[in-house]
């Protein structure tokens, strides 16, 4: 790899993509190249430039993303996949770098990452460390709710809000539970069964909220909300971007905005409890275009390329 690496983003023109390359704006580490728009459908440039970069970033849909990738025959080429079709492939590293003690160190040793959906790191931020510590066990019912800024549906769906003159403040998607999102969620929190996931959609751009609720009188030994709080807590001392909120009996929040952390990489997990009715939520609080997407992408790129892993992001609103 060159001193300066040269980043293609295939298909930079879309919501993900035109973020990564404002992340990127202004960095004397990293060269971002690009296909000139008269060559856009030139498939001949596109594999030139997919096999000459140092990393190859996919904002792609699915089978383009697939179609990409058996494009590239050069094997010094990196690529984080921003789309679904590469999330749990075998081969492929799945890129939420504090999902695991060691999982930064295995995306700065891949050729091949799979960056994280916007919802599932929400879940497995505040599930997965408490299945690993035993307190949730893998066959608990889980459910997660959520609601995204309205970006995270993509070009079509940004035009139709702003246009509309009063859109729906609230639109609740995905009830025929079988959302794109649920295999990469059952695999990385450690579950034995899919996630019952109600995501929703919010009138305002960006910005992610997600809940799971759980009843803790069903978990063995039903522990308290503050063990399952210490447990996060522990989990994520000392990292730059996840961490964890006081724990703090209250009935409502300012910080429950799901725009707090917008044009950041920051989460921010918090839990709330009941001990008498030995009742839990976890909550994660992230913007769906930066941790949720583009943010995590720059992370594992500075990752990948030998970068200190925070360079180009914000860690705090």
């Amino acid at each position: 790899m060159s001193s300066t690496p040269s980043i293609f983003i295939d298909g930079e023109a879309g919501t993900t993509g035109l973020q990564i390359r404002e992340r990127l704006e202004g960095r004397r580490d990293v060269r971002v190249v690009s296909i000139d728009p008269d060559k856009r459908k030139d498939a001949d440039e596109r594999k030139r430039l997919l096999n000459s970069c140092d990393v190859a970033i996919l904002c792609l849909p699915d089978e383009a993303a697939i179609e990409a990738v058996s494009l590239i025959e050069n094997p010094d080429v990196k690529v984080i996949d921003a789309s679904t079709a590469h999330r749990i492939a075998e081969g492929w590293v799945y890129g939420f770098a504090e999902m695991a003690k060691d999982q930064a160190e295995r995306i700065a040793d891949a050729k091949r990452v799979g960056n994280p959906g916007c919802y599932p790191q929400g879940l497995i931020a505040t599930v997965r460390p408490l299945v690993e510590a035993g307190l949730i066990p893998a066959t608990t019912p889980i459910t997660l709710n959520a609601v995204s800024g309205y970006s995270g549906g993509g070009r079509k769906m940004i035009e139709d809000y702003e246009a509309a003159a009063d859109p729906s403040p609230y639109m609740p998607y995905g009830l025929s539970l079988k959302h794109k999102h649920l295999p990469e969620m059952r695999a990385y929190a450690h579950l034995e069964e899919d996630v019952l996931f109600q995501p929703a959609v919010g009138a305002y751009a960006q910005g992610m909220l997600t809940f799971v609720p759980l009843q803790l009188w069903s978990l063995p030994g039903t522990p308290t909300a503050a063990q399952l709080h210490e447990v996060l807590a522990t989990r994520y001392a000392g990292e730059t971007f996840v961490t964890v909120a006081p724990f703090a009996a209250v009935d409502k929040l300012a910080e429950l905005d799901p725009r707090g952390l917008n044009g950041t990489n920051a989460m921010r997990l918090h839990v709330f409890g009941n001990d008498a009715k030995r009742q839990a939520i976890l909550v994660a609080v992230y913007d769906n275009l930066g941790k949720g997407a583009s943010g995590a992408a720059v992370q594992n790129l500075n990752l990948m390329i030998g970068r200190d892993h925070a360079a180009g992001l914000a860690a705090a609103a």
